[in-house]
């Protein structure tokens, strides 16, 4: 088991949350500890809006707990009333994920109120002292880099799925491990998402870098598509593959053309990388994929009935091939603009 940088600042927002409590003299840090635990976020743009949310909500709540508690007092009844009303205002304005920690503000405030107003407000900062906490610790502290680890998850989604490729035509491997490493591929393609939209959550100021952002973004985007169709390809591979029959003559032919595009994505990551010599041509024959074409359709003519399930694999795999193209041809655009701007600056 490993410690994420998350849970490493989740702790360190906690301890500095604690610390401030002291300095500032609060009579207890707990409701500081709180407020830092839900306000550490897996990035900066999201903690800023975090931020700004639980500001709204919390400022919101603790106005509402003083007024309920001037007119109903600090009953539970009261109580329960307020945090109701609290987390309808909450769930109207969008800011559902700012409820915990507003009912923590409300109910902080309503208890408090009876010893004072000045003590009401005092609860109202530890709240505050907790978020600034977990802000500064996330933009400080291993600040999340989206970008970089999008890439990186990219990496291990490839070399997954590399796997399973190369081996899903001649079926050699156990089928326990196939299923697992089946599942890895799915969690990580489920990861790449949720990083995609961290990465695209993130603000750029300059005219400049909002451009190498959106290229970057279309970019990313069709990275994750070209792997969802290589998982794709594995789906129908075994439902229709290993049924069709006279399979066996086509293994040769399939077995070659995914192993060719395999390799193709590979280069094409290696490419992205600054790996690949400049005007080295990688992309695929396509005379290939369109003798198969006519291949299959004249065995289609056969059987339809028996054969059609191999023009799915095919299809498939063609799939597989245009995605794979679409983001080499992306890819040699971002990179030409890339080399443009660093020309540019360096004039």
């Amino acid at each position: 088991m490993t410690i994420g940088a998350r849970v490493l600042k989740t702790g360190m927002a906690v301890a500095l949350a604690v610390y401030l409590s002291g300095l500032f003299g609060f009579p207890s840090p707990i409701i500081a500890a709180v407020a830092s635990i839900f306000t550490i976020q897996p990035s900066i743009s999201r903690s800023w809006q975090q931020v700004t949310d639980q500001l709204q909500t919390n400022l919101l709540g603790a106005v509402v707990a003083i007024i309920a508690v001037k007119l109903f007092g600090s009953t539970p009844i009261a109580l329960g009333l307020v945090c109701i009303i609290v987390i309808l205002i909450s769930i109207r304005l969008r800011m559902e994920n700012t409820i915990g920690l507003t009912l923590v503000t409300v109910v902080a405030v309503m208890e408090a109120t009876g010893e004072g107003w000045l003590f009401a407000l005092e609860r109202f900062s530890m709240v505050l002292t907790g978020m600034a906490a977990a802000f500064v610790v996330n933009v400080l502290v291993y600040p999340p880099r989206p970008r970089k680890q999008f890439i990186v998850q990219v990496h291990e989604a490839y070399g997954q799925l590399s796997l399973l490729l190369r081996m899903a035509i001649s079926n050699e491997m156990k089928e326990d491990v196939h299923r697992e490493e089946k599942e890895k591929l799915h969690g990580t393609l489920r990861k790449l998402d949720e990083r995609y939209v961290l990465f695209e959550e993130e603000r750029s100021l300059l005219p400049r870098r909002k451009l190498a952002r959106a290229r970057q973004l279309l970019l990313s985007k069709q990275m994750i598509k070209a792997l969802q169709q290589g998982s794709d390809l594995l789906d129908v591979v075994e439902e229709h593959y290993f049924a069709a029959p006279g399979a066996g003559e086509w293994a040769q032919q399939f077995d070659r053309l995914i192993e060719e595009l395999a390799k193709y994505h590979e280069q094409i990551l290696l490419k992205l990388e600054g790996k690949m010599k400049a005007n080295a041509d990688i992309e695929p024959e396509e005379a290939r994929e369109a003798r198969l074409v006519k291949q299959i359709t004249a065995y289609l003519n056969e059987n339809p009935d028996e054969h059609k399930r191999l023009v799915f694999v095919a299809s498939a795999i063609f799939e597989y091939a245009y995605h794979l193209r679409r983001l080499d041809r992306v890819a040699e655009q971002v990179l030409e603009r890339e080399e443009e701007a660093a020309s540019g600056a360096e004039a």
